[in-house]
């Protein structure tokens, strides 16, 4: 992180900095782009398996490795942009992303792939938080940053929707590999105009990087995180899964251990006390298993039970993305009005509307699309486009500007982990409707537990 050399990111405040618009377009690309990466090859990884000649547990590890390291090492790439300053972070982040996408882009095998999308989530993780630190230094006046934080929590959805939609279109008319082109592209662009539109941010001079926290964490996270990503193709019961869970699980136990007696803690337990903030942790988690759930199923039964291409089913979730980018632009004014408690309740409903219909009349093998799916991939994007933007504001609200890129790494920490171990739970309930179901009713739950704090 020596690169940068400007000397304000050492002071005790920021400077003032280039037009807030720009910086905010810069910021948002780089974060859509991350989630953007995370789906990249859920669609196109049948055609890598028969690329590489690759069994089920390799393309699962393969799908996986990204968002293995990315979730792992959030905590970590958190403090390092409040110890080091957003802005240095942030390009020390994309460089790493930069190079480790270039090197998927180009790998000529499946090892170089993979070892590339550890890297890939590596850089990641450490671009993610210092990119709210930064978000922090271009608004620092309080309303402007709710507005702020109230449009960037909907970038994730849309992110991972481009995704989804990009990968499928892409692989169909050309090659998987170009879908790795994006991220590369936006990187390379971040690294060049980050000078120009981004102001520096302060470092945080005295704070240690806590290094035995963040080693027990990453193990933790990591390896729990990969437990429970191989119960899609081993039993919860089987040594592959309960070694790397039990261990995962008891690497965490001692980080909080270890967290109780630090003296300048990775993760003060504190943080995590405040009623709103865990709220709305859960909501993000919950959110966005909602829609990674139903991406995964759907995608699978529109192809497998109805026969439909890959293209196809690409277009059958356009109606999602148009609703997802309405309801977050909708977000930031719902909230300067109703407040974002009540937003964030609202959404939820919404979306477990959604998720209801989508497992009561969308999975019928002859149902109609129309009918069948698109009031759910109508309603459940609205409503977590809204509960996601809501509950962004109440997990930064009130976190002190030293502690943004923490408030950063602990957001996305829950929006990976969500997904990881809420689909874990609920796809070995049984069938694609009850698992739709179960997810349902877990949004309607927390939609009633926030009513309690509108």
């Amino acid at each position: 992180m020596q690169g940068c050399t400007s000397t304000t990111e050492a002071t005790t405040g920021p400077v003032p900095g280039p037009a807030p618009g720009p910086a905010f377009a810069l910021l948002g690309t780089v974060q859509m782009s991350l989630i953007f990466t995370l789906t990249a090859l859920v669609v196109p990884l049948p055609r890598l398996g028969r690329e590489y000649a690759l069994d089920r547990d390799d393309l699962i590890l393969l799908s996986a490795a990204y968002g293995l390291t990315f979730s792992g090492l959030l905590l970590f790439g958190g403090r390092v942009a409040d110890r080091f300053g957003g802005r240095r972070a942030l390009r020390a982040g994309l460089l790493v992303f930069a190079a480790a996408s270039l090197a998927a882009l180009l790998a000529p095998g499946p090892q170089t792939l993979l070892t590339a999308r550890f890297a890939q989530g590596a850089g990641a993780a450490l671009t993610a938080p210092a990119a709210m630190a930064v978000l922090r230094a271009v608004f620092p006046r309080s309303p402007a940053y709710e507005r702020a934080m109230a449009t960037w929590g909907g970038l994730s959805v849309i992110g991972a929707t481009a995704g989804n939609l990009l990968s499928g279109v892409i692989s169909a008319l050309a090659s998987w590999r170009l879908t790795l082109a994006v991220p590369l592209a936006v990187a390379a662009f971040a690294l060049v105009l980050a000078p120009r539109l981004l102001p520096a941010t302060p470092a945080g001079a005295g704070r240690s990087l806590d290094l035995p926290g963040a080693l027990l964490a990453t193990g933790g996270i990591t390896l729990a995180g990969y437990g429970l990503v191989l119960t899609d193709a081993h039993p919860w019961g089987s040594a592959a899964v309960l070694i790397p869970l039990l261990a995962g699980t008891a690497l965490l136990i001692l980080f909080l251990i270890a967290e109780r007696r630090a003296p300048d803690p990775l993760l003060p337990l504190g943080f995590l006390r405040d009623r709103r903030r865990a709220l709305a942790l859960a909501t993000i988690g919950l959110t966005a298993a909602g829609t990674a759930m139903t991406f995964v199923l759907l995608s699978l039964h529109l192809q497998q039970d109805r026969g439909w291409s890959a293209m196809q089913t690409s277009a059958a979730f356009v109606p999602f993305a148009v609703a997802l980018l309405a309801s977050g632009r909708a977000a930031g004014p719902l909230i300067a009005r109703y407040g974002a408690p009540t937003l964030t309740a609202s959404g939820l409903a919404l979306a477990a509307t959604g998720l209801a219909l989508l497992a009561l009349t969308g999975l019928a093998p002859q149902g109609s699309y129309a009918y069948g799916l698109l009031p759910g991939l109508l309603l459940l994007p609205a409503g977590a486009a809204a509960g996601f933007a809501g509950a962004a504001v109440l997990a930064t609200d009130g976190v002190e500007p030293q502690q943004t890129g923490l408030a950063g790494g602990v957001m996305n920490t829950a929006m990976e982990l969500g997904p990881t171990v809420v689909l874990a739970a609920l796809l070995t309930l049984g069938s694609d409707t009850t698992s739709l179901a179960a997810a349902a009713a877990a949004l309607a739950a927390a939609a009633f537990l926030s009513t309690r704090t509108a």
